[in-house]
């Protein structure tokens, strides 16, 4: 779904009360902890995490499944390991309401992501 909104209280604000809020809302507190220069901000009518000036992650909740935009997931995680189990599109991640966030490897993978931007590779598509 797409939001007409200019910045991220607006974009949560617009986001109905439901398992999308909820999964949204764990998945951004899991990007945002893991360093204080990450921005949040509204590209492409969802939420866009940056890094010093690069994009990192976009962030969305559609009608049947919250999706997270990385890139190529295969430069992050080669292997598919941290992954595994989760469904994976053209440089998305969906979560639907049954998915345990914390029992997946998503949080690692995050980590990954923002370690290897950090480290100037290109994690893009």
């Amino acid at each position: 779904m797409q939001y007409d909104v200019s910045s991220s209280l607006e974009y949560m604000e617009a986001l109905d009360l439901d398992w999308r809020k909820e999964k949204l809302l764990e998945l951004r507190e899991i990007i945002l902890r893991q360093d204080s220069a990450i921005q949040e901000t509204i590209s492409y009518k969802m939420l866009c995490f940056t890094l010093n000036g690069a994009e990192l992650f976009h962030l969305n909740a559609q009608r049947g499944y919250v999706s997270l935009y990385c890139g190529n997931t295969k430069k992050i995680d080669p292997e598919g390991e941290l992954l595994k189990g989760l469904n994976i599109g053209k440089g998305c991640i969906r979560f639907t309401k049954t998915k345990d966030i914390s029992k997946t490897g998503i949080e690692m993978f995050i980590k990954r992501a923002v370690l290897l931007l950090k480290e100037g590779k290109d994690i893009g598509c």
